[in-house]
């Protein structure tokens, strides 16, 4: 992807991910004035799994690497990024269009919480007004001068997923999920919808991997041996990271302080996002 990419297709004759398997009639505009270099889906098969955790954690790990990122929230059902940042203000926009809420750290985020008068009420929408939604977060809201934007999907394959696949030109997805012995099916699902809409798959992560005891330093499978290994070897993912169970990452984002965790462990998927 060139670094000068609008993700503007019509006007565009190069061959690149942005094209291939979609059909492009589909792509929505971004906000003409946006700024956003890469885009990023995070996905799983399944639920329950810690998508909108790794989302914050490669946000901050991108953002500490002096990279802008941004974060498009579009599980909208579940909206939990801006209470895992602490941010607590309404979004606010003008004549050209909504603006993101900005984290303690300069991360530019848009949930649908920041549209809520109150936080806490469920949304209660049908898939294609939530659909609509996601659209709009990405066309309406001025995002400022992003390098890395994060989509923070809600499991499965459906309307939201499907949406954010045709309607924003994704430069890639990373796949999340859990040591259990359906993390191939939850995998294979992620990665064929991805194969179907042309999309190459940059990264897995499996959260819950591993406990590390503080005492004698030893790791415990808690949830079961890993699977990721063999799943990512199949779809030929060579970036490949193992999320601890971590007390501090609950903590932290029941407090609002995600950004002060140190996500060493993002390391090696960081340098995979920078070479996109």
């Amino acid at each position: 992807m060139s670094e000068n990419c609008s993700h503007n297709c019509s006007d565009c004759s190069s061959n690149c991910s942005d094209r291939e398997g979609r059909n492009n009639s589909f792509l929505v505009d971004a906000n003409p004035k946006s700024t956003i270099r890469k885009v990023v889906g995070v996905v799983s098969g399944k639920g329950g799994v810690g998508k909108s955790l790794v989302t914050s954690m490669l946000a901050v790990a991108m953002q500490r690497q002096g990279y802008q990122s941004a974060i498009l929230d579009a599980d909208i059902t579940g909206p939990s990024i801006p209470k895992m940042f602490g941010i607590d203000e309404k979004a606010v926009g003008n004549d050209e269009g909504l603006l993101p809420a900005v984290s303690k750290t300069g991360l530019e985020i848009m949930s649908v919480n920041l549209l809520l008068d109150n936080p806490e009420d469920p949304v209660i929408w049908r898939g294609p007004v939530i659909a609509g939604v996601v659209k709009q977060f990405w066309s309406d809201v001025i995002w400022q001068d992003v390098d890395c934007m994060f989509v923070d999907m809600p499991p499965g394959t459906g309307d939201v997923p499907l949406t954010v696949f045709q309607s924003i030109p994704l430069d890639g997805i990373i796949i999340v999920a859990s040591p259990q012995d359906l993390v191939s099916m939850v995998v294979e699902k992620a990665a064929k919808m991805a194969d179907k809409m042309g999309i190459p798959i940059l990264g897995m992560v499996e959260n819950m991997s591993y406990f590390k005891c503080p005492d004698c330093g030893k790791k415990h499978a808690i949830f079961g041996d890993s699977h990721i290994d063999a799943a990512a070897a199949e779809h030929g993912v060579d970036t490949v990271v193992k999320l601890p169970i971590n007390p501090d990452f609950a903590a932290l984002s029941d407090a609002g302080r995600i950004e002060d965790y140190v996500a060493e462990e993002m390391n090696e998927m960081v340098a995979r996002l920078e070479r996109i």
